[in-house]
């Protein structure tokens, strides 16, 4: 992509059986985590604090240049700094090798599952799946900027949801449900509603600043990791964790074509909406996927619509900037276009398309309905991470879900870097300490090791290969 570093977080959720019922997701995943960096030396733990939910040994770098920690009691982690849309697939994807690999190593025979989605069924709980972008300190970040990113993202999700079944309830949804209009007339006798979205319930503004206490559209810290004075990151709590590479490489290919218009001043301003939150959750609720949204005008509008607004103006002023740019606006017109007929034209390629097509099919071969438990459990199932019990996989197995990386390129993600970002020189440096250990401070801008000055780092496009290796060397 043209000029632009973009990151993934992920919170993995865990799902334990009775089967072992000595166990609990947060012990598992604290045993993942030093399985990985005690036993099988895939990177070095932080020796400081990194905030006060962070205390030493909470997580740390690893090879690759990404990190894994424990977060809220989930076990997440963060790919390194990439540079294109395939390494921001493979290295996001490298991940779920990583984790999966270790739990199926410490715990072969149990019956744990590391379940990539969003959301627990049982308790209502969410856990996210973060994009991070990088944006030149000139971005408008201000309430005319952000105004013209808004209608994008909240209609990004019906290519990039991955579905749930039910709804989450809130304090809104019942007094919109004394009004006459809540979501209870989306539960007609004997069906739990399908949504499109996993986050879209658990959205509560459009803006605010801290993560955990109000979860927002655009999370507003002003936390580059990077020059302050040349660079700012765009942080997103919207999405949800996607299994499909395409769908991966959708959402954020797009998300990158809309920043760079309304970095360059070309981003629409007339599709203001009137009430971003709600037309996040009516957008995934709606049974008849027609997505009709209002704006701030007065006037209504579909979702389709507005993305193919957002679609128009990209292949006006972006075609042909580079070959990634070019895959983005074809594959963007074409899943648009199905998105307007079957969605079983999707099956292959958007997420919520194809957990609702294995729904529905169980539930008519079994004779069903929603709202049997047995179609929650589907539901996690098809976010397992495990080859063998995933719904996802299954997919692959049968050629039914496109591919955008490869097993091999996950592979070598696993170990190594991506070598055109600050992530290649901060790899070479995990490596070097994993095998000359030396007391040290490691974070994404900036390291120390005992004895030698500070090493900043502020700029995510270089790769300080060398001047680490001669920082390294030094006296």
């Amino acid at each position: 992509m043209l000029n632009r570093i973009m990151g993934l977080e992920t919170e993995y959720g865990c799902l334990i059986t009775s089967e072992s019922p000595s166990l609990s997701p947060e012990e598992v995943g604290h045993r993942l985590k030093d399985y990985l960096f005690q036993k099988k030396q895939i990177g070095i733990v932080d020796l400081h604090h990194r905030g006060y939910d962070e205390p030493p040994g909470n997580g740390g770098f690893i090879v690759n240049a990404g990190r894994i920690y424990m977060d809220m009691g989930h076990l997440e982690y963060a790919s390194p700094e990439c540079a294109s849309l395939l390494d921001m697939v493979t290295f996001d994807r490298a991940g779920d090798w990583i984790l999966q690999n270790a739990l199926r190593e410490i715990h072969p025979e149990d019956k744990i599952d590391l379940i990539k989605n969003n959301i627990d069924h049982e308790t209502g709980a969410t856990f996210g799946s973060h994009e991070n972008f990088l944006v030149s300190r000139a971005f408008p970040f201000n309430l005319e900027g952000l105004s013209q990113l808004l209608p994008f993202l909240v209609t990004r999700q019906i290519y990039s949801g991955t579905g749930r079944v039910g709804i989450h309830q809130t304090l809104g949804d019942w007094i919109l449900l004394e009004e006459g209009k809540g979501s209870k007339k989306d539960s007609p006798s004997g069906q739990s509603p399908f949504q499109i979205s996993q986050r879209a319930d658990h959205i509560v503004n459009e803006f605010y600043q801290w993560v955990q206490f109000n979860r927002a559209i655009v999370n507003t810290r002003d936390e580059p990791l990077a020059d302050p004075t040349r660079y700012r990151r765009i942080h997103l709590l919207i999405g949800d964790s996607n299994m499909s590479e395409f769908a991966t490489a959708l959402k954020i290919g797009t998300t990158i074509l809309v920043l760079q218009l309304i970095e360059e001043g070309k981003g629409p301003n007339h599709l203001n909406l009137k009430d971003p939150v709600q037309s996040l959750k009516s957008i995934s609720r709606d049974p008849l996927r027609q997505w009709i949204i209002p704006l701030e005008s007065g006037k209504t509008i579909s979702a389709i619509d507005i993305q193919t607004e957002y679609l128009s103006r990209a292949k006006q002023f972006l075609k042909g900037q580079d070959p990634e740019t070019d895959w983005i606006l074809v594959e963007w017109e074409r899943v648009l276009g199905d998105l307007r007929g079957d969605y079983h034209h999707l099956v292959d390629r958007v997420d919520w398309a194809a957990k609702r097509w294995l729904l529905e099919t169980f539930i008519e071969s079994e004779g069903l309905d929603w709202n049997d438990p047995w179609i929650k459990s589907l539901d996690l199932a098809y976010h397992n991470l495990d080859p063998k019990r995933g719904l996802f996989f299954g997919l692959l197995e049968e050629n039914r879900a496109l591919r955008f990386t490869t097993d091999n390129a996950i592979q070598l993600a696993t170990q190594n870097p991506p070598r055109n970002t600050r992530a290649f020189g901060r790899g070479n440096l995990i490596s070097h300490l994993i095998h000359n250990p030396s007391p040290y401070v490691i974070n994404w801008a900036a390291f120390q090791i005992k004895g030698k000055n500070p090493f900043p780092m502020a700029d995510p496009y270089k790769t300080y290969v060398h001047e680490i290796k001669s920082h390294l060397n030094c006296v």
